[in-house]
């Protein structure tokens, strides 16, 4: 049975942490080229940080859950029952395919719905 982080509430950092926009940058580079890339990052780093439910961004990104035993969502979810904060997460929206495009935080998506389908997960989106 899912735990319900409403009691707990997911903590969620105030800005990215400086790893996850490499990170993006190194997805993102497999999806579009390096000029695009890097107006792409440049935009996620001014974007303010917004809400979103996690079954709304996995329905977007049309990507499957990850499955609670994925060594990091494993990792996400011990963040989450102690209670330490976690990184936004950096979303693009594709109008081409009509999907977003999870830049980072994948994982995190994941961790956090096998919690609640419902929390509001704290992202920047472009």
């Amino acid at each position: 049975m899912p735990e319900n982080t409403k009691e707990r509430g997911v903590k969620w950092l105030a800005k990215v942490e400086k790893h996850d926009f490499l990170a993006a940058r190194s997805y993102l580079s497999l999806l579009f080229p390096e000029g695009k890339v890097n107006s792409i990052i440049a935009r996620l780093r001014k974007a303010p940080v917004v809400p979103f439910k996690a079954k709304d961004i996995l329905r977007a990104s049309q990507l499957p859950l990850l499955d609670e035993n994925n060594p990091h969502v494993q990792m996400d979810r011990k963040k989450i029952r102690k209670g330490q904060g976690i990184s936004p997460i950096l979303l693009v929206r594709n109008e081409k395919v009509g999907r977003v495009v999870i830049a980072d935080g994948y994982h995190r998506i994941c961790a956090v719905y096998e919690f609640d389908e419902d929390e509001a997960i704290q992202c920047k989106i472009i």
